[in-house]
């Protein structure tokens, strides 16, 4: 543990953010960094709490509750109070591969089940990750891992997410030849083009590929296997795959006018405004541009959010986000106890962005679309939505009612489909011939991976549905031990 009395003679502190209305002006990472004295600190407050649920990550009431990839958090919270930042950094490292990118991105279900917040404000765990990793990369610890001898197995990663760069590291240091195959451009899957630049910064990613090049994995971009090489094939010249191409099949909104121009996907707006970003600086044109246009976002969750932070650093003039689910409580409800995950009203930066440009929470609660209304020459004008009431489901159909007399119509020039995914798309299964489960994902039971097909495996979205990057990380790194003892007939992968 950190001092025996710090959780209760320090409060918790988070980094600053930067002024709102300053940050909408650039893509750079929104947060500012905290003294090493302040994350010293915050270390203490971490309890000798018996039984510490942070690092215990399991599912409760479908959600993460602790650590997924059960990080030692009370080990390193205590090394950063007394100061030992290279063994904080080596603790950190032996249950996550990639901390850069969870202390960053990550909703952080460990402080969720944090002991201390049953009453108090959780540690702050997820910031004293980051700063651990950031320091390490700083001071030079952190180095290539080459394996000293090959075993002269070849794997294909199909994927270049979090899951599928998590998988093909592993294996990496396990000795076997690694080659990871992304359709995009650049290699990090959602990691790259699915987070907006304001929340993980590209070059993050990119030091982390580099890296692993340096350990003997390979990286082959622009290259769509089941397209541009047959999957058949692959498997042929390879002794394992591992699928890890996500869930990419969003969820779409079939009410009329949806084919109208400028109501778009979300993951198109974003993936476009990052490629552009990173290829030209915006100065190509080709992506969903906002400037000047009133915006709706339909759909909440991170990707919504990041949708909204996007629209306002392109420069809309109108920002509103719809949600058809009621507004959280401020507090947990009687039926979200911990250490579930707290199911609350949260503000995140976007809302924070738009509030401070536009003089208010973007977000509509309880709210369905139920057309889209446009000109005659086809362009988006206006969408017709109504509020709807949860206390009186359809009996047999929807679990609310529409409130009659609410119809109201709202002008729009773009409007951002934000409402998941439906799981991956089929032509590698199809290629494959890989069976499927009851919700369209590669069917491959959690803590075995293996697929219908002998030495193809499967992890991350792709096989357990939308979900978090630590879960993805957590599959990767379980179905590279899977693989490296089908490969082996035994494995000492973690």
């Amino acid at each position: 543990m950190g001092k025996p009395t710090g959780f209760m003679e320090f409060q918790r502190e988070l980094p600053t953010d930067r002024d709102p209305a300053l940050r909408i002006l650039d893509w750079r990472e929104f947060h500012h960094h905290m003294l090493e004295e302040d994350l010293r600190k915050q270390g203490a407050r971490c309890m000798d709490c018996g039984v510490p649920f942070c690092h215990t990550g399991g599912l409760m009431a479908n959600m993460a509750s602790g650590c997924p990839i059960n990080n030692l958090i009370p080990e390193w919270n205590d090394l950063i109070y007394r100061g030992h930042w290279r063994e904080a950094l080596d603790r950190l490292h032996k249950t996550n591969n990639f901390p850069e990118f969870t202390g960053r991105v990550c909703p952080a279900p460990c402080e969720g089940a944090c002991v201390l917040g049953i009453t108090s404000p959780p540690v702050t765990i997820k910031n004293i990750e980051c700063a651990i990793i950031d320091k390490g990369f700083d001071e030079g610890w952190v180095k290539p891992q080459i394996p000293t001898q090959r075993t002269g197995k070849k794997v294909a990663v199909i994927g270049s997410g979090p899951a599928g760069l998590a998988a093909a590291q592993q294996l990496n240091r396990a000795g076997h030849t690694v080659t990871v195959y992304e359709r995009a451009d650049r290699v990090g899957g959602l990691l790259m083009y699915g987070i907006p630049n304001m929340k993980l910064e590209k070059w993050v990613v990119q030091r982390r590929v580099n890296l692993m090049a340096d350990e003997g994995v390979k990286f082959v971009t622009s290259c769509e296997v089941g397209k541009d090489i047959d999957a058949v094939h692959l498997r042929e010249e390879n002794d394992a795959i591992v699928l890890a191409t996500g869930a990419t099949k969003p969820r779409d909104l079939p009410i009329p006018g949806r084919d109208l121009k400028g109501v778009q996907f979300a993951m198109e707006f974003l993936h476009g405004n990052t490629k552009s970003l990173l290829d030209s600086d915006l100065r190509d044109g080709k992506f969903i541009n906002a400037e000047g246009k009133k915006v709706i976002v339909i759909g909440g969750g991170d990707t919504g959010n990041d949708c909204l932070g996007t629209s306002m650093r392109q420069g809309c003039s109108s920002l509103l986000n719809f949600e058809i689910v009621p507004q959280p409580p401020d507090e947990r409800a009687a039926n979200n106890p911990w250490p579930q995950w707290p199911r609350i009203f949260r503000i995140d930066y976007g809302h924070a962005e738009a509030a401070a440009k536009f003089g208010a929470d973007p977000r509509t609660f309880s709210i369905d679309t139920v057309r889209f209304n446009g000109d005659a020459n086809g362009n988006l004008k206006s969408l017709t939505a109504v509020k709807v009431d949860w206390s009186k489901p359809v009996r047999g159909g929807a679990p609310f009612s529409r409130i009659e007399g609410s119809e109201v119509e709202l002008e729009c020039d773009l409007v951002f489909l934000a409402l998941g995914f439906l799981g991956p798309e089929k032509l590698l299964a199809d290629q494959l011939g890989i069976a499927l489960d009851p919700r369209s994902n590669f069917q491959a039971d959690y803590g075995k991976y293996a697929t219908s097909i002998p030495g193809v495996f499967a992890s991350g979205d792709c096989r357990r549905g939308q979900s978090l990057i630590v879960w993805a990380i957590n599959e990767g790194r379980e179905c590279a031990r899977e693989c490296d003892r089908f490969l082996m007939g035994s494995t000492q992968l973690p």
